[in-house]
């Protein structure tokens, strides 16, 4: 079985700085692809970051030069650092990992429970 947890949520006056973990722990063989989602209610869920399996890393538009998505493979764990932060990064944050279980079969995604951040004064 595979746990996805994120952590670091909070509320934020605007310009301010949060920093988003997520690990992945349980019987997993390897994590591949770890990314970033956020979602506003009644709109779809989008990608902010994504922190490839061959250590590429890719952001929305939105967030570029803002945001920094890292990993710490060691500790199946990816980190969000998000600066300058604007009400309009309000969302609730969730945390996606590539994993293969078994070293045969293809990997799954699995996600995290979310974690709400709000940018607000």
């Amino acid at each position: 079985q595979v746990q996805v947890v994120e952590s670091g949520g909070g509320l934020v006056q605007p310009g301010g700085s949060l920093r988003l973990s997520c690990a992945a722990s349980g019987s997993i063989f390897r994590v591949y692809d770890m990314a970033w989602f956020r979602q506003v209610p009644g709109e779809s869920r989008e990608l902010v970051a994504l922190s490839t399996n061959f250590g590429t890393r890719d952001y929305a538009r939105a967030v570029k030069g803002r945001f920094t998505i890292s990993r710490d493979n060691a500790k199946n764990t990816v980190y969000l650092q998000m600066n300058s932060l604007k009400p309009e990064d309000t969302a609730v944050y969730y945390c996606k990992a590539e994993i293969k279980v078994l070293e045969v079969g293809p990997p799954y995604n699995h996600w995290g429970q979310g974690t709400q951040v709000t940018v607000s004064s």
